[in-house]
């Protein structure tokens, strides 16, 4: 669809205002289509970015798993490879087991935005107050 375009000392103000409309579509499409354009770019980072993270962890899994595997070997060298793994387990277990009260103890600190909630109150009462002449 195209908009005849005259000098503006000629056009009419129905003519301004139509090209204005036509120009103004076409501007919000393009920017939606920019937006959208952008937004799928930046989806297609983060996916790539989620896949790698994930490969990292998994990775690291890994090792953490050969590592103690490798100190449960170093301990066998002087007990037997029962023992060796009892005490890693057991180290294991404990570690976990800290880390568990740890996160209950943050857990149990997380609390309502009071002073978020006092103050969306406040602003809801001085606005009742206000639409009642109240101010």
């Amino acid at each position: 669809m195209s908009v005849e375009t005259r000098p503006h000392a000629e056009a009419s103000i129905g003519e301004l205002m139509s090209q204005l409309s036509a120009q103004t579509s076409r501007l919000v499409r393009d920017e939606m289509r920019l937006a959208q354009k952008e937004f799928q770019n930046a989806a297609k980072h983060a996916g790539i970015g989620a896949g790698l993270l994930s490969t990292a962890g998994l990775l690291a899994f890994f090792g953490a798993t050969a590592l103690i595997g490798a100190v449960v070997a170093a301990i066998a060298l002087v007990l037997p490879v029962w023992a060796a793994a009892v005490i890693v387990g057991a180290a294991l277990m404990l570690a976990a087991a800290v880390a568990a009260l740890v996160s209950k103890r943050q857990i149990g600190e997380v609390s309502p935005p009071r002073e978020t909630v006092e103050s969306v109150k406040a602003d809801l009462n001085e606005i009742k107050d206000a639409r009642h002449g109240h101010a």
